[in-house]
């Protein structure tokens, strides 16, 4: 996984407002869903590309104890740093670890893995080909994998200035190089040889703005991110944001964004 300039960098700010985002109360039932679908069994060794603060590698090492092992990869050092911290004092010598690494060229033997996940990785990665191609050679013949993408055209903002609003989500769009990539994400997995078989949708929708939600700490992120491109100026950004917050505080909050999984098992 490649940056470019108009893509997320996942220094130490960025990264604390990544974390923020995934202890919310929205990607905690988001992580419920993913371990819904994996169902991992003990034993199990379980990957996690873009494993970022390890909130799912915390949910996935009691899923495969006593005997089994949970590797999370991250291109970010800071996010790998998080995830240490995270399960640090959790037992996990020898049942755990995490590296800094490439989601296209993993630094693994073919077939080490029982199982791997995914989580918005693949619509960001240049060639989203080459990733789901490594998550292949990596799971063993009958593995399965959860990958779990974004179609940005379904996050909603209520606002009363709209032209602003959508200033400032396109200017965000230009943060994901696939940003429409479920829409097509089953038939690239077929084509990469696995078998797809569940799809499903999870939605976001925060009708209140509290500390707990996923848009709480998206108007932080998305506001770091806008000002300076295709023309949004720092102030337009901070208004936009004050905006969302007034509405919230007023009662006329609206948001709302859908998320895609997919579970695809490498033949035997």
């Amino acid at each position: 996984m490649s940056a470019s300039p108009t893509h997320l960098l996942y220094d130490e700010e960025s990264s604390r407002k990544i974390e923020t985002i995934n202890s919310t109360a929205d990607v905690r039932a988001q992580r419920a869903a993913v371990m819904d679908m994996l169902a991992l069994q003990p034993g199990e060794h379980v990957l996690d590309v873009g494993c970022g603060p390890g909130f799912l590698a915390a949910d996935m090492l009691p899923a495969v104890a006593p005997d089994g092992m949970v590797v999370g990869v991250d291109i970010s050092g800071s996010m790998i740093a998080m995830a240490r911290d995270r399960l640090a004092g959790a037992g996990i010598e020898g049942h755990a670890t995490f590296i800094e690494g490439d989601a296209t060229a993993l630094p693994f033997d073919a077939g080490r893995f029982d199982a791997a996940t995914s989580t918005q990785v693949i619509e960001y990665l240049a060639d989203p080909a080459a990733g789901i191609a490594e998550l292949y050679r990596v799971l063993r013949p009958g593995g399965r994998m959860v990958l779990l993408d974004t179609d940005w055209s379904t996050m909603l903002w209520h606002s009363s200035d709209e032209a602003r609003m959508r200033r400032v989500l396109a200017t965000w769009d230009e943060h994901c190089p696939h940003k429409h990539l479920p829409r097509i994400l089953a038939p690239m997995l077929r084509a990469s040889g696995f078998e797809v078989t569940q799809q499903r949708a999870i939605a976001f929708f925060n009708p209140t703005l509290t500390n707990d939600t996923y848009s709480h700490g998206a108007i932080e992120l998305i506001a770091s991110y806008v000002p300076g491109k295709l023309g949004v100026t720092a102030e337009e950004a901070s208004e936009w944001a004050a905006e969302l917050r007034l509405l919230g505080a007023q009662g006329r909050y609206f948001f709302t964004i859908t998320r895609f999984l997919f579970l695809a098992v490498k033949p035997s």
